[in-house]
């Protein structure tokens, strides 16, 4: 106002007071705050620095969360790799389990087993995905990582696929043939006659007997088949005695013949197919009277019937007592023998052959039928062994199955290379998903280091240090108590003129 005078020393002291209060003002903001920069218009420099630098450790530290997640979506890869390798290296175990046994049938098991590990390998890819980001699982699924806010400085992981198993840019491991099973079965029958030779002993020429003489040639016939034929006599591969005869009648495959001194008979016993009737008969080549191959007249005939389960092996002309029938599978490996006397009867062959992993029998009708998961033969040290008829020279019974991926050593040995390939490839990629972790972790960890800079160094421009706002406050409150005994004073002096009038 104008109008009123003040003077020199008031109006000072009233200066001096306003600029204490402006300061206390300032001081006060500053420890309320915090900062010693609150705008622009407090330091523009600080200020606009200062929000370049906090903007950009925001901007970093949003970044942070995306190099935060790809660190979890590696790591979930990195245990899928874990998991992948484990099954794989299970694999190569159940591989050379398959080469150190010969069983057929236990390779066939193997196959299965090592066939599903495989399933389980893709199942374990699929599953290894982290928000909908799989780097196992192939195209589509690459993994972008920004390091900065301008997205130049940028890591990108690529992913495999190990989600199917056969393909050639990953595991390159394909299923094997489990194999599948056959049928197979045979007939065993049984049947005898008698050849009388009567007044005969085993060392008897033939040609003692009244209507015999050499030259005579005795035909033994299955009725189909070319017959055998046998000339009596006393030259080379002719038959002049009685035991020649046993011999001669015992080469011929399906029968057999032994000799009773005590009822002078040669007995035959046939394991030929019922279908075919065995005859035997004696011509007058040399001058005798025809005869059945005994001393009887026309021929002798037997028709074989088919075995019961209880009917002895020894019954038939395929089985004599101490013959041993081999199981063997496609490998040749000896799964079962069984060596036949005298009580061996149908039904202890039918159980030897149930008793076997991967073959079943089943006995009906004469007949023995087996179901096999793999390939099988049974053999018999005896040539008379499942002998139809006189085409058969070889009576083994096969059974012809599809073979499994492990059935022979070279293919175990192919799977185990495959597998040691497969480990390769595992361990490259679980290299680069390392290295690209370490590289996510690295830059992580430089980030969050980054952004504390930028926060500090933003900081050192804007934030009050709070012990000298303290100090500053303490310091003006004392200047303002000063100032307002100096104002006291000033004003005492002009009051003093008042006692002139008093």
């Amino acid at each position: 106002m104008s109008d009123i005078v003040l003077s020199s020393a008031v109006r000072e002291n009233l200066l001096s007071l306003k600029s204490t209060a402006k300061l206390q003002s300032t001081t006060q903001n500053r420890l309320a705050t915090g900062l010693k920069v609150n705008s622009a218009l407090d330091n523009p420099n600080s200020f606009f620095t200062a929000a370049g630098l906090n903007d950009r450790a925001s901007d970093l530290a949003n970044l942070l969360d995306n190099m935060g997640q790809a660190v979890q979506t590696i790591r979930a890869a990195d245990d899928g790799l874990t998991g992948i390798t484990r099954l794989v290296e299970s694999a190569k175990a159940i591989a050379n389990q398959a080469l150190q046994t010969q069983s057929e049938y236990q390779r066939k098991t193997y196959t299965e087993q090592y066939n599903d590990i495989l399933e389980q390998i893709e199942d374990l890819a699929r599953d290894s995905d982290y928000k909908g980001k799989n780097l196992l699982a192939g195209l589509g699924n690459e993994l972008q990582v920004i390091f900065n806010e301008d997205s130049t400085s940028n890591l990108t992981v690529d992913p495999v696929d190990f989600t199917d198993t056969t393909l050639s840019t990953g595991l390159a491991l394909s299923d094997l043939e489990n194999g599948a099973g056959a049928t197979s079965s045979f007939t065993v029958a049984s049947g005898s006659t008698t050849l009388d030779l009567s007044t005969l002993q085993a060392s008897s020429n033939l040609s003692d007997l009244p209507d015999w003489e050499n030259g005579d040639i005795v035909t033994v016939s299955d009725g189909v088949n070319p017959p055998t034929t046998f000339t009596v006599g006393t030259g080379a591969g002719q038959i002049e005695t009685v035991q020649d005869y046993v011999n001669a009648l015992n080469d011929v495959q399906g029968i057999k013949a032994s000799f009773d001194e005590t009822d002078d008979e040669i007995t035959i016993t046939s394991g030929l197919n019922p279908a075919y009737t065995l005859s035997i008969s004696k011509d007058t080549s040399g001058g005798g009277t025809a005869t059945n191959g005994g001393i009887g007249a026309g021929s002798t005939t037997l028709a074989t019937s088919v075995m019961t389960a209880a009917a002895t092996l020894t019954s038939s002309g395929g089985f004599e007592v101490d013959d041993v029938l081999y199981i063997t599978d496609g490998n040749g490996f000896e799964a079962a023998s069984i060596e036949i006397d005298d009580d061996t009867t149908v039904s202890d062959l039918v159980s030897l052959i149930k008793s076997i992993k991967g073959l079943d029998a089943n006995f009906a009708s004469g007949s023995i039928s087996m179901v096999g998961d793999v390939s099988w033969a049974i053999t018999s040290s005896n040539d008379d062994f499942n002998i139809d008829d006189f085409a058969t020279t070889d009576g083994t019974v096969n059974l012809t199955a599809t073979d499994s991926g492990f059935k022979d050593d070279t293919d175990i040995e192919r799977v185990l290379q495959a597998i040691n390939s497969a480990l390769d490839e595992l361990r490259s990629a679980a290299g680069e998903l390392g290295t690209s972790l370490s590289t996510v972790e690295i830059r992580t960890s430089f980030t969050e280091e980054l952004i504390n800079t930028l926060e500090v160094g933003a900081g050192a421009l804007t934030i009050a240090d709070m012990n000298e706002e303290g100090a500053n406050m303490l310091a003006l409150q004392t200047r303002q108590q000063l100032s307002s005994t100096a104002l006291s004073l000033a004003n005492q002096a002009e009051q003093s003129v008042l006692s002139l009038f008093g």
